[in-house]
């Protein structure tokens, strides 16, 4: 079959024509597409859980027409673009203190005979594998300031995990997060190799003796050294990509460096800011911040300690007033992220929000109580059913949301955690 193409011929060579209107073609437009932006992963999570009768809105009223509680009303603005997921749960969660330990894993603690802990890889982590490769950052974690005990999160560097079931570690603070995104590295190139060089060295050593000692030993024994070796593997991806991007300079920060010893609500709104700087850079495409409670609460002039306040039912009064107001707070802050997720441009004129999905709640309800996880989902990178109070089927694992979320983004994973299959009622 002939084209309608035109070329110019010479002795030596043919040579295809632009198309030209004049020609009798339509003109096209010169400039090449816009990249299409990637997809994004943001984990948001808190210790301590809500104030069960003003959080949560009526289970009796699923669907686009429903009234949004007290502590969601600054979310009001927002009504349309995040849904809020009701009967989600950990089966195998009995710890009342731990709001992310096993949150976005589903992990039986007590999997392991003769061991009082065990976990499982993260769903940020599941993400990571995929949409980190070609970024900087496979993935980045946030944590607060304030201290463990005071957190209510339970164990763990972040809210990561990862394939081992071991913690990741995470950026304490608003400094530490900047800084490890655009503090530049004046340490010359040749010294920066030499420095991985000698890491990868001790590295095959300890390999080598690993894999002697290998021989002989029990069938017990044998599966620990095999989680040993995936450590060892880790530790050779990360090298791996730090050689990748070495000799790539960090990117300019498009927001000013945080002052040190903020907390509480401006400590939130910077990681908050932080979080959005890292997708205009594509420094990261996973994201995962284990919030502040107690400084939150002292910033408010709440006296209150957050384990207290988490059991606000024993004696109502202050520990009630000091629950509500930090549910108010806490969703003015999610409603200032979601203005900025809105307002940011990405490169193909959509916004940062139509390419991202996210995840804010917590492993516990109230108290000790870990049923009916408090869970709100938002963003449309995800093809998520937005604007509704969606009540899911009894007894269904949050790892089938985690697992919904993860396949809407396009990764590969046939299960997470405890799921027993994706969660159709938060589909599209």
């Amino acid at each position: 079959m002939k084209t309608r193409r035109h070329f110019l011929q010479s002795s030596t060579a043919i040579i295809a024509l632009p198309v030209l209107e004049s020609l009798g073609f339509r003109r096209f437009a010169s400039a090449a597409p816009a990249v299409k932006p990637p997809k994004r992963l943001i984990f948001l999570g808190f210790g301590w859980g809500i104030t069960e009768s003003t959080w949560y809105p009526d289970i009796k009223k699923p669907g686009p027409d429903y009234e949004l509680p007290v502590g969601l009303k600054p979310l009001e603005r927002h009504k349309k673009d995040f849904s809020v997921v009701q009967g989600l749960w950990n089966k195998y969660s009995n710890e009342g203190h731990w709001g992310s330990a096993m949150w976005l894993t589903g992990a039986n603690r007590y999997a392991q005979p003769g061991q009082s802990f065990h976990n499982s890889i993260s769903a940020d982590q599941v993400a990571a594998a995929q949409l980190g490769l070609n970024t900087r950052f496979a993935s980045l974690q946030f944590n607060s300031s304030e201290s463990g005990d005071m957190s209510g999160h339970g164990p763990g560097l972040s809210m990561a995990w990862d394939v081992s079931g071991k913690p990741v570690g995470g950026q304490n603070g608003p400094v530490a997060a900047y800084h490890r995104l655009f503090a530049k590295d004046t340490t010359p190139l040749s010294q920066q190799q030499a420095m991985l060089a000698q890491k990868r060295s001790v590295l095959d050593a300890v390999l080598d003796n690993a894999k002697s000692l290998q021989r002989g030993l029990a069938k017990n024994d044998n599966a620990k050294l095999d989680e040993y070796f995936q450590g060892i593997r880790d530790i050779e991806t990360r090298l791996a990509k730090e050689e990748q991007w070495m000799e790539v300079p960090r990117p300019k920060a498009p927001i000013a460096e945080p002052q040190p010893g903020v907390n509480g609500r401006e400590e939130i709104k910077l990681i908050y800011d932080i979080m959005i700087a890292a997708m205009q850079t594509d420094s990261t495409r996973v994201m995962t911040f284990r919030q502040p409670v107690a400084t939150l609460l002292t910033a408010m002039d709440i006296k209150v300690h957050p384990h207290d306040m988490s059991h606000y039912h024993t004696t109502l009064g202050e520990k009630l007033d000091a629950s509500q107001r930090r549910d108010i707070a806490q969703s003015e802050l999610l409603a200032g992220f979601l203005d900025k997720l809105k307002a940011t441009k990405e490169s193909d004129g959509t916004v940062l929000f139509d390419n991202v999905a996210l995840a804010y709640g917590s492993n516990i309800r109230t108290g000790h109580e870990l049923s009916n996880c408090p869970t709100i989902i938002t963003g449309r990178g995800a093809g998520l059913k937005l604007g509704h109070n969606i009540v899911a089927p009894k007894d269904t694992p949050l790892c089938n949301a985690w697992l919904t979320l993860l396949h809407g983004l396009g990764v590969k994973a046939e299960r997470h955690g405890d799921s027993s299959g994706v969660l159709k009622e938060i589909v599209a």
